[in-house]
């Protein structure tokens, strides 16, 4: 080093001159791009949060809530625990968010099974009993999760806001064709179309879950409904003794 450039105080800032001349060739040449890290689409993030939240659902059905960590949900999905923290963030919202989804599948798979035929709406609400019945897997595991929320909402306030809604948008709708089919003649008179809908949900829902336990079978469960529906959709109200 010269005696000028310790005068200055400065290092050298290049090993030889032909170190300094490479230097500025690569100065002189444009810039290369870095790859550009694309965002994923909203396909492929939906597609995504929904594999993640069926995992939830396999682990609710098959081992309860309490098993949901957010590590056994990333290894139950086959995604590392950074991709479930990113789309849900943390646990909860991650339970809440495959609730609803577990909701609207639900809500989507029965309007595909339930035709509404306002000459036959007892015929209408048998359909939309079967769906509380473990009748296939999707429904008995639709079933089993719902199930384990409801054991969890015992115990988790702020999950319990969200799993027992004061909506009662089912039980609604039953009601309103319970009043239809009254109004056309087609029920027993006298019936209170919402107390009647309550019971009917009510005792699908248990009925059902008596299925999963091995209590009863489909058949002896079917058969209760049908004979409840029967005394419904009578003409005539059958006197109390």
């Amino acid at each position: 080093m010269g005696t000028a450039d310790k005068r200055r105080g400065r290092p050298a800032l290049y090993c030889s001159r032909s170190c300094q001349a490479r230097a500025y060739r690569q100065r002189k040449r444009p810039p290369v791009p870095a790859p550009e890290r694309l965002a994923p689409t909203s396909d492929a993030r939906a597609r995504r949060r929904r594999q993640i939240a069926e995992a939830v659902w396999r682990i609710a059905a098959e081992r309860g809530l309490d098993a949901a960590s957010m590590r056994e949900i990333a290894v139950e999905a086959g995604v590392s625990l950074r991709v479930v923290q990113y789309h849900f963030g943390s646990k909860h919202q991650l339970l809440v968010a495959a609730l609803h989804m577990l909701h609207r599948e639900n809500e989507r798979l029965a309007r595909t099974r339930v035709h509404y035929d306002p000459a036959n709406l007892r015929g209408v609400l048998s359909a939309m009993l079967d769906e509380f019945l473990p009748l296939d897997a999707q429904r008995a595991m639709a079933l089993r999760v719902f199930s384990a929320y409801y054991a969890r909402s015992l115990t988790d306030p702020v999950l319990a806001a969200v799993f027992l809604s004061d909506d009662h948008p089912l039980e609604d709708l039953i009601a309103g064709f319970i009043a239809t089919a009254q109004a056309s003649g087609q029920t027993a008179p006298g019936l209170d179309a919402r107390r009647e809908a309550d019971l009917l949900v009510a005792a699908a829902v248990g009925l059902g879950g008596d299925v999963l336990h091995e209590r009863r079978t489909l058949d002896d469960v079917r058969g209760t409904l049908d004979y409840y529906l029967d005394k419904l959709f009578s003409p005539v109200r059958p006197q109390l003794a």
